[in-house]
């Protein structure tokens, strides 16, 4: 792996490593360098009155430049004075890893860049979104506290399955769009795919709500007042179309609050409606508010009951701080609808403060894990609270049988064999054998399936997607993109990539000769007559040399731009950049 580290990227733990690519910079065409330029120059031209200021600043602070696609790993080594790294990943990963990599200040930038057709916005993570969107606003510290927290709120959010399924198709629909050999009706049908999943969310999960904040904040987010906003989202940043639409009348300016997590979007149109923050600190306020009703800071037997409908790895976190990660399968409950006995299925560890206990991970636990949760039976002191005399009192000692009744109907009956404590001496888990586990007349636990353990807690205060310690599992699973294949390029398409570099070399060395630019033109003319962007850099250079053939070449993109309408006003501010 051939990326540049800093000592903030030298703190990701390997489960995230595994998404990071190398940038393969040499692979970038000079069709890409000329995409990237259109953009951002029409971009910085524009943002320059709608954007917030950090914008800009942030653009000289993060060493982005507007004439070439950043090299992210040479931008490390200007981030990591701001505290942030980068790193180039493909394309979509998953939200909850994406959430992470924030947590850690580190912004994943998806490594391709945007065909020529999806110049004005594109559903796919690119290059130009993330490192020219995102990045240079994180050069604000309080709005970099917020991604920074944000990814860690948001990397807890337990998610449903249809969750799972509509990331598995905008991811798809991406792939299909940036595509330039993708048949249209594969592209309808992966749009379609999208819609309907989203129409079948009756009900948000917590994923779902935090990807709207997240949607409506860091992607089309707008700062300052209702009657005067500046962007500051990476989408809109990012998006030389929606950055105009955003500001005009017909698009709605609310007031952003907690209530924009219910509003879902639409990947595949522009929004609207968008949200207004007064300031950036306020959106921390708002996170926080969402935080205080996540399963992460309430728990109870709804969240637990989230985690089993997500058909996905959780945690639940009983009050006395030990941790049970696996596959939540079941919660008993008991009249006030109070969790009093969990299970998992499938390799389970458990973890006090997000480190697994010695002894108890997911070899050990590999069929699964059962638990009581509550008081005993007409005894008023929780079994937590008790001192050895206490226990003592209660028949709880080693190496004797003891039988165990919990308010709600669980009862645990077996020989003790130990107990595992904190460092303040509180009891965080039994084991017995011989034991038998009810509730009431059904059976959870028999003898025969060995050494039974049992964690202690009166109530579950926190549940939450993932594991407590992220060693206990093998999240290694991610395959990452290889570029060594070679790709077939049809000799057309070379020669147009030529004829691009051809006129990127006379720029860049500030000097042109005017035959040269008019046989580049005219054979531009002759074979790819529908080629826009090429037309357009001849005619920036042409005008920035005062050269005769300027006339010819403006009035050839004039009547390309009458010819196309879908460009047309792509080609009209092209020229008007450069005559401006």
């Amino acid at each position: 792996m051939l990326y540049e580290q800093n000592e903030v990227l030298k703190r990701l733990p390997e489960h995230l490593r595994q998404f990071i690519n190398n940038q393969d910079y040499e692979s970038y065409t000079p069709i890409d360098q000329a995409v990237w330029r259109y953009v951002m120059r029409k971009n910085v031209d524009y943002l320059k009155q709608v954007a917030h200021g950090s914008y800009l600043e942030g653009l000289d602070k993060t060493g982005i430049s507007t004439e070439q696609i950043p090299n992210m790993y040479g931008m490390n080594r200007i981030l990591k004075d701001i505290g942030w790294a980068a790193v180039a990943v493909d394309g979509f990963i998953p939200p909850t890893a994406f959430m992470e990599f924030q947590a850690y200040n580190v912004l994943v930038i998806a490594q391709d860049i945007r065909q020529i057709q999806n110049l004005e916005y594109t559903p796919s993570p690119d290059i130009i979104h993330e490192s020219a969107g995102h990045a240079p606003i994180i050069a604000n510290p309080e709005y970099a506290e917020y991604l920074r927290r944000f990814g860690e709120i948001g990397g807890k959010a337990i998610s449903s399955s249809l969750d799972y399924e509509l990331y598995e198709a905008i991811r798809h629909l991406s792939i299909v769009k940036e595509d330039r050999h993708s048949d249209p009706k594969t592209v309808e049908l992966a749009n379609e795919r999208v819609l309907d999943i989203q129409n079948s969310m009756t009900s948000l999960s917590e994923m779902a709500k935090i990807r709207n904040l997240h949607w409506w904040t860091v992607e089309y987010g707008l700062i300052g007042s209702l009657e005067h906003p500046k962007i500051y989202g990476a989408g809109l940043l990012s998006s030389i179309g929606e950055s105009k639409w955003c500001m005009q009348d017909q698009v709605k300016k609310l007031p952003y609050d907690l209530q924009a997590s219910e509003v879902s979007f639409d990947i595949t149109k522009p929004q609207p409606q968008l949200y207004v923050t007064p300031d950036f600190a306020y959106l921390n306020f708002v996170l926080e508010q969402f935080a205080n009703n996540m399963g992460l800071r309430r728990g109870g037997a709804s969240c637990i009951r989230q985690l089993i409908e997500s058909k996905n790895l959780g945690t639940i976190e009983y009050n006395t701080g030990i941790q049970v990660s696996g596959l939540f399968t079941h919660v008993i409950t008991d009249e006030q609808d109070q969790p009093i006995y969990i299970q998992t299925k499938g390799k389970t560890a458990l973890s006090y403060h997000e480190n697994e206990l010695i002894g108890h991970g997911t070899n050990y636990h590999a069929e699964g894990f059962g638990s009581p949760v509550g008081k005993l039976k007409n005894i008023n002191i929780a079994i937590e609270n008790m001192f050895p005399h206490d226990l003592e009192a209660y028949n709880i000692r080693e190496g004797e049988l003891a039988k165990l009744e919990f308010v709600g109907g669980i009862t645990v009956e077996g020989e003790v064999i130990t107990g595992t404590r904190n460092r303040k001496g509180k009891i965080l888990l039994i084991s017995f054998k011989n034991c038998t586990v009810k509730y009431f007349d059904e059976i959870l636990f028999h003898p025969s399936w060995g050494v039974y353990d049992m964690a202690i807690g009166k109530s579950i205060v926190s549940a939450y997607a993932g594991p407590a310690d992220y060693q206990s599992f093998d999240f290694k699973t991610h395959v990452l993109e290889t570029k060594d294949k070679i790709v077939s390029i049809a000799p057309k398409e070379q020669l147009l990539r030529e004829m691009y570099q051809t006129v990127r070399a006379m720029r860049e060395r500030n000097a042109a000769q005017e035959s040269n630019l008019i046989e580049v033109f005219n054979a531009l003319k002759t074979d790819y007559p529908d080629e826009w962007l090429l037309a357009v850099e001849i005619y920036e250079l042409a005008y920035a040399f005062d050269f005769e053939s300027k006339k010819a070449f403006k009035s050839y993109l004039m009547d390309l731009s009458k010819k196309n309408e879908d460009v047309a006003h792509l080609i009209i501010d092209g020229i008007a950049l450069i005559e401006k």
